[in-house]
């Protein structure tokens, strides 16, 4: 049959590839401590998950697109103590079916022919920007202005033409933040050139030196501007899928006008359980606690075995120099060998040549394991 040409352009998804990898490493008896992909293995609060079990009804309706209110009154009310900023429920916020379908969708919704993505970065904004047929521009990530792209060196024909610019910070993959200043400048193109700017802030509460990462939700002036975020990180939920879209009025009304025909909230008893889990800090804490663990554990033997610690402070990811500029794919293969899973950086686009990922997602444990290979 015939396919969409994009579908049939893009190839295998990168983490694919891995998967196949690892199989082949495992069939071959290597026992495998996978730091590949970014999937939160910490056990879900057990407050939560009562949540989610009290929240099945014996009736079982369809969602509605807008979501339940009192989700959206516990989303704006967690962004009130984080950032200090104040949200109206019913016109500032979407709930979403976590924040990976958003981000894929977003150039469905806006008007503009080219999506700004950064590289390195994280693929679903511009293989959703593909399919909404619209072009992708990437932007490198300028290690000399902290892993922040330089828009000032945007043409103003470009920046008329955007539709979408991506901002993802804390970063994925390589764990920069990015300041207020950076954020303010990055809105007033957006509005001097009529593009939306979309923040993927995912990893907000994930960080471990420093100020707590900044929002766009905390701009005096949202217009224009989208900030996207999930529990998936925040509150190791990511088999709920929740989360959600906040910013400009005029943005959040067309998504509640496109969002019916995909049919993407989450299920009422998942909305329930997010009520529950946005309303609570404390677990928070111990999530970003056991991260910081896994990091310290880890980190100092990386370096040990020869790679540059070529990333920031925050997300549960490690950005590294691969040793003496072996290659990343190379880089990679050598050590899933050894049992010790990562992605090289090429996954996330071109400026990830020369760098590979680790996620920190196995237990204390299980990078005490790899950090005693890696040092070996």
């Amino acid at each position: 049959m015939r396919l969409n040409p994009v579908l049939e352009g893009l190839g295998t998804y990168p983490f694919l590839r891995l998967d196949e990898a690892k199989a082949a490493a495992a069939a071959r008896g290597v026992d495998l401590i996978d730091f590949g992909i970014g999937e939160p293995r910490e056990e879900t609060a057990p407050f939560i998950r009562r949540a989610l079990a009290d929240g099945v009804d014996a009736l079982s309706t369809y969602p509605k697109a807008v979501g339940l209110p009192e989700l959206r009154e516990a989303i704006a009310a967690w962004v009130g103590r984080r950032f200090g900023a104040s949200l109206d429920p019913d016109t500032e916020v979407v709930p979403t079916l976590g924040s990976k379908e958003a981000v894929f969708h977003l150039a469905q919704v806006v008007g503009g022919e080219v999506v700004a993505v950064t590289t390195p970065g994280y693929p679903v904004a511009a293989r959703g920007a593909l399919f909404a047929g619209r072009e992708v521009v990437e932007l490198p990530l300028d290690p000399a202005r902290g892993l922040v792209p330089d828009l000032d060196a945007l043409e103003p024909a470009l920046l008329d033409r955007l539709a979408v610019l991506w901002l993802n910070y804390p970063n994925n993959p390589t764990g920069a933040t990015i300041g207020l200043a950076a954020l303010q400048r990055a809105a007033a193109l957006a509005r001097e050139h009529d593009f939306v700017l979309a923040c993927d802030e995912a990893y907000s509460e994930l960080w471990f030196a420093g100020d707590a990462p900044a929002s766009a939700l905390q701009l005096a002036d949202r217009t224009n501007v989208a900030v996207l975020n999930t529990l998936s990180k925040r509150s190791s939920m990511p088999g709920y899928r929740s989360g959600f879209v906040a910013g400009d009025p005029a943005l959040i009304a067309a998504l509640k006008r496109y969002r019916p025909n995909v049919g993407v909230v989450p299920q009422e008893f998942v909305q329930r359980a997010s009520i529950a889990a946005w309303g609570d800090e404390e677990h928070v804490v111990a999530v970003r606690e056991r991260y910081r663990t896994k990091r310290d554990i880890l980190l100092p033997a990386l370096l040990e075995a020869g790679f540059t610690d070529a990333g920031g402070p925050a997300s549960f990811f490690l950005w590294l120099r691969t040793p003496g500029g072996e290659d990343e794919e190379a880089c990679a293969l050598r050590l899933l060998e050894r049992g010790i899973v990562c992605a090289p950086g090429s996954f996330f686009g071109a400026g990830g040549a020369g760098h590979v990922r680790f996620a920190l997602v196995p237990t204390p444990e299980a990078c005490a394991r790899a950090a005693q290979l890696l040092v070996a």
